[in-house]
């Protein structure tokens, strides 16, 4: 037997008429009525009783029938398993990011994205100091949030985000206290560096050269955010970070002041090329949905 007759005999059943099941069907009343027969007589039973209003199903048919509506149910189960990995609905979707990443934008995309997909589960994965474009050519992450500068070849990207950068100072520094200040103005104060990221990168953190041509004053290197902010609190070194750390790294014995006169933090979404899956097309949309949303005007 086949999956269509048994669709058949679910749809004969519901319309008790040959000719309305037909219709429904797209098919001639002919060619049902010899699809019936013919798995009447596969089966060795019959399945209804034919008289003037239509047919009605008997004993034997009525058992078959519920046996036929299991079937096709669970076949239709299975189609709407391969068509939610077709649209991207299940599966895991690996989303990368550097310490605060995109801010809330960060959080609120995974959100989202999970409450449109449930049947996806979405895995954070961090990285430390410009790692996360590495990671995306590396196959680590199938979508990231990637902080400028960095190297995008081989990746797509479109900008999502962009935020003020801050100094960090230990608590009871003398600028602590200040609403905003110049990079000029930290220039005689250790700032924390890392050698795990390209120079470019750490030239453009750091502001190097400073405005008047300057170089900054060369502090300890730091592996990550946590050893970073664990030198800034002990008072050996000041760093550069984005507006976003200062709520998502909050500390007692941490200040965090707005630099006024360095360009801010650019970040984009981005992923490899060739490897925009359903998943990764899926998290792209939600995140410029989002972001449209934040741009637009209030009322």
């Amino acid at each position: 037997m086949e999956l269509r007759q048994l669709h058949y005999l679910t749809v004969i059943a519901e319309e008790e008429n040959l000719g309305r099941a037909a219709r429904r069907l797209f098919v001639s009343q002919p060619a049902l009525s010899y699809a019936l027969k013919s798995l009447e007589s596969e089966l060795g039973v019959r399945l209804f009783d034919r008289h003037a209003g239509g047919v009605s199903a008997t004993a034997a048919g009525q058992d078959v029938i519920a046996e036929a509506l299991l079937t096709v149910r669970q076949a239709e189960r299975v189609s709407a398993a391969a068509e939610r990995h077709t649209r991207g609905e299940t599966g895991v979707l690996r989303v990368g990011f550097e310490a605060s990443g995109a801010g809330e934008l960060t959080t609120r995309a995974r959100a989202e994205f999970a409450r449109r997909h449930p049947g996806v589960r979405v895995a954070p994965k961090r990285y430390d100091w410009g790692q996360e474009a590495d990671a995306l050519r590396d196959g680590q992450a199938d979508v990231a949030f990637v902080w400028l500068p960095n190297d995008l070849s081989g990746l797509r990207g479109e900008l999502v985000h962009t935020e003020p950068r801050v100094v960090g100072l230990p608590c009871g520094h003398p600028l602590a206290g200040r609403s905003g200040i110049s990079v000029l103005e930290v220039a005689d104060e250790p700032l924390l560096w890392t050698q795990r990221a390209p120079r470019e990168w750490v030239d453009w953190w750091a502001v190097n050269p400073r405005p008047d041509g300057s170089s900054p004053k060369w502090g300890p290197t730091n592996d990550n955010v946590e050893e970073m902010l664990e030198q800034v609190a002990e008072g050996s070194s000041v760093c550069f970070a984005p507006l976003s750390m200062a709520r998502y790294y909050a500390r007692p014995d941490l200040a965090w002041v707005p630099l006024t006169d360095v360009e801010p933090l650019r970040v984009v979404l981005a992923w490899a090329d060739g490897k925009d899956t359903a998943l990764v097309r899926g998290f792209a949309q939600v995140v410029r949905e989002l972001v449209a949303a934040a741009d637009a005007p209030a009322g």
